[in-house]
């Protein structure tokens, strides 16, 4: 069977159903777009500037659709009027799905599988159509998306012989994580964002953590050192910390009894 290859749409539809923050956005473009044609198509390899518009295009577009993020409803995914491409027309909310599941996997290298039970799925994708036509179609994805399915127990689990009802282990081809380059995107990008924040700790440390105390000059034209408004402020707040320490008489307790501890 033919494999699937990845488009603008959804790369955008992967980016709002999974709320990728935007600062984060780029990398995952850059991510998929470096892998290239294994997963993407090929016009969309040439350039990455283009291929950005694209993706930032499709963004807009699913917004204006009302598909936002995983509470959205996943049939506005597709435009209207759009073919399936793996499944039967029927089923095209499995195939959105389903794609989305396997970018997921993608990007995610250190999760080796995710745990679906196809069993509910066309009740909650909202799919109308008969049940056989329904494990047709899951199959179809599972080939089509580069994937393996199996048991809880880690068995491989032939979907064609009928989808159970229960939970199954979703996960790439073992054929298909070859040609994926490099190790997990979002640790190598967490890494980065790690080391990024240390080099500005530390350049804050050399620029405001040795900073000396200021001089001015005092009516008489000597130089004198100004005490940082931290220690000031700290000073002030020992001193209101004795206050509250001091002999004044609390509320409720006798005059006389004062007097007697201290001896008058």
């Amino acid at each position: 069977m033919t494999k699937y290859i990845y488009n603008a749409r959804d790369i955008a539809a992967y980016i709002k159903y999974f709320s990728v923050p935007q600062y984060m956005e780029v990398s995952y473009m850059q991510y998929i777009f470096n892998i290239g044609t294994p997963v993407m198509a090929a016009p969309l390899c040439k350039d990455f500037e283009k291929f950005k518009n694209e993706v930032y295009r499709e963004l807009y577009n699913l917004w204006a659709c009302g598909f936002e993020d995983e509470r959205s409803d996943v049939a506005t995914i597709t435009a209207n009027g759009s073919r399936a491409i793996i499944c039967d027309q029927e089923c095209i909310n499995l195939e959105s799905y389903m794609k989305l599941i396997t970018l997921h996997l993608i990007f995610t290298r250190s999760l080796p599988y995710v745990n679906l039970n196809f069993a509910g799925m066309p009740l909650s994708l909202g799919i109308d159509c008969d049940y056989a036509l329904f494990e047709q179609n899951v199959v179809k994805c599972i080939d089509a998306l580069n994937l393996v399915s199996k048991d809880k127990f880690g068995k491989p689990f032939d979907l064609s012989i009928g989808v159970p009802d229960e939970l199954l282990q979703i996960s790439l081809t073992d054929e298909f994580k070859m040609i994926l380059k490099g190790g997990d995107f979002r640790e190598s990008l967490r890494k980065e964002q790690k080391d990024k924040m240390s080099e500005l700790k530390e350049m804050s440390m050399k620029i405001f953590g040795t900073r000396p105390f200021s001089k001015r000059k005092d009516k008489s034209g000597v130089y004198e050192q100004t005490v940082p408004d931290v220690v000031v402020k700290k000073s002030l707040g020992e001193r209101a910390n004795r206050s509250t320490t001091s002999k004044n008489q609390p509320k409720g307790t006798p005059l006389e009894d004062i007097r007697h501890k201290d001896g008058n």
